[in-house]
């Protein structure tokens, strides 16, 4: 496959990407113990710093725990059915406003007369809604379905990868 990345005007960055197959991962794990940061980062040739740094904030949101120990690791810290995937990717990114005019009209002078502020609400607004509506339980219903046949064990569902 040709992985030439296209130029593209907007787009999340590789935290939000990361985030939210590292918590996919947390996800198919739910209620089976903690998983180790070395066990993710490896699972997606990530660095450990790199990840810890994906999921500190992740963690600050209340959406991740930790455990400590020989035994210990990552939790998910709010059942999957209650995560979606505007929660993973504002805590990792921050605003998904695609202009700053759009999330704070104070922003711009030109409020009141710029009629674009509109079409930057509205992206934002959209873009907003649609990651509001998908689950981590339904990521990872999706995950175990686009992997099921092609003889990959479930540990390595999230790795992106696959078909």
């Amino acid at each position: 496959p040709n992985r030439e990345v296209p130029s593209v005007l907007m787009q999340l960055s590789t935290k939000s990407r990361y985030g939210l197959r590292a918590m996919i991962e947390l996800a198919l794990n739910y209620g089976q113990g903690p998983l180790g940061l070395k066990e993710i980062a490896k699972k997606h040739d990530l660095s450990d710093k790199y990840l810890d740094q994906v999921l500190t904030p992740l963690r600050t949101r209340g959406l991740l725990r930790t455990q400590k120990g020989s035994k210990g690791g990552y939790l998910l810290a709010v059942p999957p059915e209650n995560v979606t995937a505007y929660d993973v990717i504002h805590a990792v990114e921050g605003s998904l406003a695609p202009v700053p005019c759009a999330e704070n009209a104070d922003f711009c002078d030109k409020e009141k007369t710029c009629a674009t502020r509109d079409v930057w609400v509205r992206l934002q607004e959209v873009i907003t809604g649609e990651l509001k509506s998908i689950t981590l339980a339904e990521l990872v219903a999706e995950q175990a379905k686009r992997c099921s046949g092609t003889g990959q064990k479930k540990a390595d569902q999230t790795t992106g990868n696959g078909p």
